[in-house]
């Protein structure tokens, strides 16, 4: 008995649920690499961004040069703060405080923008995860009914002729697994990364409004 034979010959029903669970696993694969390959960037531009930021240069130059590039990530939050430091310098009588919590805010929502980014389809993974085994569990549970009930018109119940209908099944379990342990795997792995990368923002917008308080106290 081959796994495509059990797949061919299984219940109508149990082989929906199969099909279900193979469009949720590649689905969760696509979105595993997308994540993958989203996340990985963000880091590496995260890196370079604070290598280039804590080099020295000047944070007018590092800002126009920016603004300029695709910015993601660290260089959407300096951009943001920096853009409404200067606004809110430049409109005149008002308090330093004030300054400093007009940039704090938008900063906090430019981070707040990129995390919603980061953390897209991250759900799904975990929705995957969680509900695949107990649809393949579903699936199980009904094929193993179905096999029972063709008993019925069997005059002798043998392990040949029950083990058929078990065994296909059983495949809406394993394939249910297959969906659900990446999916699980690669949403606590992303999950791992965005909590990182959030520090990280958090850490960084709050350094740089103790430089721009003491730019702008001089």
């Amino acid at each position: 008995m081959s796994i495509l034979t059990l797949v061919l010959e299984a219940s109508l029903v149990v082989q929906l649920v199969m099909a279900v669970l193979v469009l949720l696993s590649l689905l969760s694969w696509w979105h595993i690499f997308s994540k993958f390959f989203t996340l990985r960037s963000a880091l590496r531009r995260t890196d370079d961004f604070e290598d280039r930021f804590w080099s020295g240069t000047d944070l007018a130059g590092l800002f126009e040069q920016t603004k300029r590039s695709h910015t993601v990530g660290l260089e959407k939050i300096f951009v943001a703060g920096f853009t409404e430091f200067q606004k809110l310098r430049q409109r005149g009588g008002m308090e330093l405080s004030d300054i400093m919590d007009g940039t704090r805010r938008a900063m906090r929502a430019a981070t707040q923008r990129e995390l919603d980014f980061l953390d897209r389809h991250t759900a799904f993974l975990a929705s995957v995860g969680s509900v695949s085994p107990y649809i393949g569990l579903f699936g199980t549970v009904w094929g193993i009914m179905h096999a029972f009930r063709g008993l019925a018109n069997v005059g002798q119940a043998t392990l040949a002729t029950v083990a058929p209908g078990i065994a296909e099944a059983l495949v809406a379990t394993a394939i249910g697994l297959f969906a659900a342990i990446p999916a699980t795997v690669a949403y606590n792995r992303f999950a791992h990364d965005v909590d990182g990368l959030a520090s990280r923002f958090d850490a960084f917008a709050e350094e740089f409004l103790n430089i721009l308080q003491r730019q702008a106290a001089k």
